[in-house]
């Protein structure tokens, strides 16, 4: 049995809920999902330049398991622009 999920602290809220290619149906393409956790890993290392041990206390997490939100989190993301696929933020709590 795995232990439980620590609360995430998520400052963010995103405006849009879907990234796709340019002219292609979205019933097309095959989809990628992105949780708000994984956004909000992204959105701090990537976007605002914390590192990893700042943004892990933003998130209330331990470093550890912020690297391995952000790693997962920009595989994702780059799968969906190497791979054009669609990219969907899951936009729910848990």
């Amino acid at each position: 049995m795995s232990r439980p999920k620590k609360c995430r602290c998520i400052n963010c809220t995103p405006n849009v809920s879907y990234f796709k290619p340019r002219g292609i149906p979205l019933l097309h393409l095959e989809e990628i999902s992105l949780g708000l956790d994984e956004l909000e890993a992204i959105r701090l290392a990537d976007y605002e330049g914390h590192y990893h041990e700042e943004a892990a206390r933003k998130m209330n997490i331990s470093r550890a398991t912020f690297g391995r939100i952000l790693d997962e989190a920009r595989h994702k993301v780059s799968d969906a622009i190497v791979n054009g696929k669609a990219l969907r933020i899951e936009i729910k709590y848990n």
